[in-house]
């Protein structure tokens, strides 16, 4: 059994976390922020367990929406060690450039409203699985898998007793605001610093050939047809590519210009799309969505530029 937690990051139905039963043991994944904590440690009891039950608490990556609380629910849970890919354990076990990055982008006192303080994880108490590594819990198997694209550090999961996989930002975000319309729309998150289109192409045939019945997006809730969602994914990382070869032709571009055109192409690929379903956005919905659209931009556009100064030599 699955229980899905909404961490009310920023607005309800954005962010969750899931509990996954584990017969006596239970295991949280992705946790989103210290402020969310609560809400886990309430979830977990309402399951009829205690936090002595939870023997691993595992992040899919490291941002801060999926991993913030990480240090702070390891204190709530004696018995558990934290699962993270090897690239994310150091930034868990010393959080300092995290949080100065996070600081740069958003500025001292909105990265606290959004994330406090966050607390370091001993390092004695943090498991890095290799590729494809299974590991026991309770009455199922968990099966870590890295899928890079979203965030080089990045794995998904696989229950075995549920048939489930736990995909954080490989398999995109699904916000039950975009679902009202004819049909569901799922789309890829594009976000700096690691994003990569044909990385996150490999990664969506991972997350199928993985077996999984359904899919549980850390943005949000549970997805069902998993052919449909890569399908719909696919293309729209086909129109991310082709935007990205665009800007990388354009070697004369400001980082400025390249957010400008892509931000361009993910508002009119959004339109088009919610146009097709039906689906009309709250003002409240729209300012929501224009961040994802700003840092799907940001990605797109960083990783061009990288590209530049990579064919330049500099």
């Amino acid at each position: 059994m699955v229980t899905t937690i909404d961490c009310h990051y920023v607005r309800e139905n954005i962010a969750a976390a899931y509990l996954l039963h584990c017969g006596t043991k239970a295991c949280f994944i992705d946790n989103n922020t210290n402020y969310a904590v609560p809400s886990l440690i309430k979830a977990l009891a309402g399951a009829g367990y205690k936090p002595e039950d939870v023997e691993f608490i595992v992040i899919t990556h490291v941002h801060l929406d999926h991993a913030g609380g990480t240090g702070l629910l390891l204190k709530a849970c004696p018995n558990a060690k934290v699962i993270a890919h090897p690239r994310a354990a150091p930034h868990l076990i010393d959080p300092s450039r995290l949080v100065k990055s996070a600081q740069a982008v958003y500025g001292e006192k909105k990265f606290h409203d959004l994330y406090g303080s966050l607390e370091s994880v001993p390092a004695e108490r943090v498991i890095t699985p290799t590729d494809g590594e299974r590991l026991a819990v309770g009455d199922t198997e968990l099966t870590f898998i890295y899928t890079r694209g979203h965030a080089n550090h990045h794995f998904v999961i696989v229950d075995k007793k549920t048939q489930s996989v736990f995909t954080g930002d490989s398999f995109g975000i699904a916000y039950p605001m975009l679902q009202r319309g004819t049909k569901p729309f799922l789309f890829p998150s594009t976000s700096p610093t690691d994003f990569d289109a044909q990385e996150a192409l490999k990664s969506l045939e991972l997350v199928l050939a993985s077996g999984a019945k359904q899919a549980y997006p850390t943005h949000f809730g549970v997805w069902k047809d998993m052919q449909a969602g890569a399908d719909m994914l696919s293309g729209y990382l086909k129109e991310a590519q082709l935007l990205f070869d665009t800007l990388v032709a354009a070697k004369d571009n400001t980082p400025e210009e390249d957010y400008k055109v892509a931000f361009g192409m993910w508002r009119s690929l959004f339109d088009r799309e919610l146009a097709a379903r039906g689906v009309v956005l709250t003002e409240d919905e729209n300012k929501m969505l224009q961040l994802d659209l700003d840092l799907n931009a940001q990605g797109v556009a960083f990783a061009a530029e990288r590209a530049r100064k990579k064919a330049r030599g500099t």
